[in-house]
């Protein structure tokens, strides 16, 4: 869990545009069911267009 503050934290300073063009955050959260069982997944990035950066968990 503070892993993911971290990254949403980083992200959102990222997002405020003051040395640059604004980055725009994303989140992503998912849930499959298969012969294993249940698994889940996210990841969290910015983007400004030109550059993107992500990391999935």
């Amino acid at each position: 869990m503070k892993h993911i503050a971290l990254i949403l934290t980083v992200a959102a300073l990222a997002a405020c545009g003051a040395d640059g063009a604004p980055f725009t955050p994303n989140a992503n959260v998912g849930l499959s069911v298969g012969t294993n069982g249940v698994s889940t997944g996210a990841s969290v990035g910015a983007s400004n267009g030109t550059v993107s950066v992500g990391v999935g968990l």
